[in-house]
């Protein structure tokens, strides 16, 4: 953590004197910033520091999981903002937007109306398709566990039955050094699948397999199954869904092609 503070301080050094840096004042590490930044103009926002230049207040959430929010600047009503993407992280990322493009001249309307435009990025919470009756499925990229506890969060603010998670742990050493933050992480999930770790860069000298974060998962009290062969999880996901549930994919390699395995029905 040290080495990765001083990154991000040998970085804000880099600012010129007319510069500007927009922080997130709920972060300790990031307010921390603000002294390597000299002259440069400063720009806070928060969900939960008051005193943050932007903050959002009164944030509701639609049956997809979509958030609107009143954004303050200042402590005096900017804006109410409505986003089309899940979750409560997305509305300090839409304050971080806010802040920067409000700090170079664009208007208020310009602003909220491009916010609600985005859809997402490629990977974070995409659609996938629906099957049967109902049956949502989304695909991530979350592969460390406070990307996915953000995902469990986003999910529970969707209005579904029961929300299934397919989860491809990334790497042999994230997955042995993580096991119980993983475990943790995934337990919001109703029904949750295992699938072999994505060996990426690496060799499997770590000892670690995804039973093992089975047997962790089941350990702290939820149940949780492994399966192998990706036409095995979409067969079991088409058989066991029921209408209104939610199937979520998740992780940075091939966990991906399930998606469209379960969706379209061909393997």
């Amino acid at each position: 953590m040290d080495n990765i503070k001083l990154a991000f301080e040998k970085y804000v050094k880099l600012l010129p004197e007319n510069g500007l840096l927009v922080i997130n004042a709920d972060d300790p590490n990031c307010a921390a910033l603000a002294k390597s930044a000299g002259s440069s103009k400063i720009v806070t926002f928060g969900l939960h520091t008051n005193n943050a230049n932007f903050v959002a207040r009164n944030i509701t959430f639609n049956s997809n999981g979509f958030p609107t929010f009143d954004a303050y600047y200042n402590n005096n009503f900017y804006k109410t903002v409505s986003l089309s993407v899940p979750g409560k992280h997305n509305v300090l990322n839409a304050l971080a937007c806010i802040a920067l493009s409000h700090s170079y001249g664009i208007d208020r309307q310009t602003i909220t109306e491009a916010l609600k435009k985005f859809t997402g990025a490629h990977r974070r919470y995409e659609f996938v398709g629906t099957f049967r009756q109902n049956i949502a499925v989304y695909d991530d990229y979350a592969h460390h566990p406070t990307e996915i506890q953000a995902l469990a969060e986003a999910t529970m603010q969707k209005k579904h039955n029961k929300a299934w998670i397919i989860f491809q742990p990334h790497t042999y050493s994230r997955t042995k050094n993580l096991l119980h933050d993983f475990a943790k992480a995934l337990s919001p999930f109703d029904n949750i699948i295992v699938t072999d770790i994505y060996a990426a860069r690496e060799k499997n000298t770590f000892d670690i397999t995804a039973q093992d974060l089975v047997k962790e998962i089941e350990r702290i009290g939820r149940k949780a199954i492994y399966i192998s062969d990706f036409t095995e999880i979409a067969e079991y996901i088409r058989s066991h869904a029921i209408n209104n549930d939610l199937v979520l994919t998740v992780g940075a390699g091939t966990v991906s092609k399930i998606g469209p395995m379960i969706v379209d029905n061909e393997y």
